[in-house]
C-alpha cells in the first residue's frame, strides 16, 4: 500500500499535484482533473494557473490557459504582464472555441471551468485531439448546478467519465479524501485520542455520498442499510486546522 502524506499547506498539495500530473501525462493520460475541494479555492485560481503554467513552461507559446470567462482572463493578462504562454478565455456563441484553438497549440490548461462550461471543454477535447486537456480546480462536483433538465445532466456525467484525476484534495470534518496519481483514492479520519490522522480506506473509484458515509462509518456495503439517515460529512472540520491553505492563497 502506497501511502499519499496529508498536505500541510498549499505549497505541499501543489508540489503533489504536481508530481502526480507529470506521472500521469507520462503514462498517457490527456484528459486530466486537479482538484483541491477547499472552500473558496476558486477565488485563488489565478494563483494556482501561474504555478501550473510554469509546470508546462518547456512548451512556451505551446501552452494556452483557458479562463472561464473574458473578464477573469483579462485580469490575468494585467497581472501577468507579458508571458511566453498564451491566455484566452474558453470561449462564447460570439466567440467559439473553435476559433481559440490552432494547430501550434501543444497543451491546454483549463483554469476553474463550472458546469456551466461543461459543453465548451467538451468542445475543446475534442478539438484537441491527443494533445493534453487539464482541468485545474474544476467546479464540477455539484448536480445542483448542472442546468435543468436530463440533457444537461447527461452532458455532464458523459464528459466527466472521460477525464483522469491527477490529484484530488478534499477536507472534511475529521476526515481527508486523497488521490495522487497512479494510487488510489485513500480516505483518511482522524483520532479521536490524538487527533492524528489514519488511512482507514483505500478504493477504486472516487468515494462520494453514501459510499463515503459508509467508510466513514466501518461499514460494509452489506451492514450499511440500516444506517440510511447518516448526515454528509460537513466541508469544514480539517480545513479549519490547516490555517497555512489560506495563509499561503491570500498572499
Amino acid at each position: 500500500m502506497t501511502v499519499t502524506v496529508i498536505p500541510q499547506s498549499i505549497e505541499e498539495a501543489i508540489i503533489q499535484a504536481k508530481s502526480a500530473l507529470q506521472i500521469a501525462l507520462e503514462s498517457g493520460c490527456t484528459r486530466i482533473t486537479i482538484d483541491l475541494v477547499i472552500p473558496e479555492i476558486a477565488l485563488k485560481a489565478q494563483y494556482l494557473a501561474q504555478e501550473f503554467a510554469d509546470f508546462f513552461s518547456e512548451y512556451g507559446a505551446g501552452l494556452k490557459l483557458f479562463f472561464p470567462d473574458t473578464g477573469a482572463a483579462a485580469l490575468a493578462r494585467r497581472d501577468w504582464g507579458e508571458t511566453e504562454f498564451q491566455v484566452t478565455d474558453i470561449g462564447s456563441s460570439r466567440s467559439p472555441i473553435e476559433r481559440k484553438v490552432s494547430d501550434t497549440d501543444q497543451v491546454f490548461l483549463v483554469i476553474s471551468p463550472s458546469a456551466v462550461e461543461v459543453n465548451l471543454v467538451e468542445k475543446l477535447c475534442n478539438i484537441a485531439g491527443d494533445r493534453p486537456v487539464i482541468l485545474l480546480i474544476p467546479q464540477l462536483e455539484d448536480v445542483s448546478i448542472v442546468g435543468i433538465g436530463y440533457a444537461a445532466r447527461q452532458l455532464r456525467e458523459r464528459f466527466i467519465s472521460i477525464l483522469e484525476s491527477a490529484y484530488y484534495f478534499r477536507p472534511l470534518e475529521s476526515a481527508v479524501v486523497l488521490r495522487s496519481y497512479p494510487q488510489l483514492w485513500q480516505v483518511w479520519q482522524q483520532n479521536e485520542e490524538n487527533e492524528d490522522y489514519e488511512l482507514i480506506a483505500e478504493v477504486p473509484q472516487k468515494p462520494l455520498g453514501e459510499n463515503l458515509d459508509r467508510i466513514l462509518q466501518g461499514q460494509t456495503e452489506d451492514d450499511s442499510d440500516n444506517n440510511n439517515n447518516t448526515p454528509p460529512p460537513s466541508a469544514s472540520g480539517l480545513f479549519a486546522s490547516l490555517k497555512s491553505f489560506l495563509k499561503a492563497l491570500n498572499n
